[in-house]
């Protein structure tokens, strides 16, 4: 019985993984931010899979989702897939641990608030420190400004994160009060 729980485990997240991956493909940009910055809804599916298994259970989504990214897109963009995982389970995190602690509706809304300012914030430093001179050595170009970088960050990365975090957390927010039931029963089911 143990073996056949790990296999519905694995196919369960395999499954959402897959998905997140389709909604990654499905992106957007905004109007007002650099082309380059694309609002996709891939991060719902880890989330879901971080409620029914744990929150480590939404970080492994998090990178099959861009591992199976980077081989179907063929993109050869490995910072940008690294800095969308980083993204993605730095969102996925905070809100699945809240989640776990309190089980309700309001954990979820503060949590998705909190995962919100962890992803933009976070990313700001990561983008500063470490992702912006990484494109800027992958690509060939010259070192970045410091002065750049924070222009790239507060006119670009920064607003972006947030945006990208509200408009998951609004989408979800009525999506979970939907299935919370659906999503208790399957987490009792597998923690069995």
């Amino acid at each position: 019985m143990k073996q056949s729980s790990k296999l519905v485990k694995l196919i369960v997240l395999s499954l959402l993984s897959t998905i997140s991956m389709i909604l990654m493909l499905l992106d957007f940009p905004l109007p007002f931010l650099p082309s380059y910055l694309k609002v996709d809804f891939s991060d719902i599916p880890a989330i879901v899979a971080a409620f029914i298994f744990s929150p480590i259970a939404g970080v492994l989504v998090e990178g099959l989702k861009n591992a199976l990214y980077f081989l179907y897109s063929g993109s050869g963009d490995p910072i940008g897939v690294t800095a969308n995982f980083i993204a993605g389970s730095m969102f996925v995190l905070p809100v699945a641990m809240l989640y776990h602690k309190f089980r309700t509706v309001k954990s979820v809304m503060s949590g998705l608030i909190a995962s919100t300012i962890v992803m933009a914030l976070g990313m700001s430093v990561l983008n500063y420190f470490i992702i912006l001179p990484a494109y800027s050595w992958f690509m060939g170009w010259e070192t970045m400004s410091p002065a750049v970088k924070l222009t790239t960050i507060l006119a670009g990365i920064l607003p972006f994160n947030a945006i990208k975090g509200i408009l998951i957390a609004v989408l979800f927010i009525p999506l979970f009060i939907k299935l919370k039931p659906w999503l208790e029963q399957k987490r009792l089911s597998f923690s069995n």
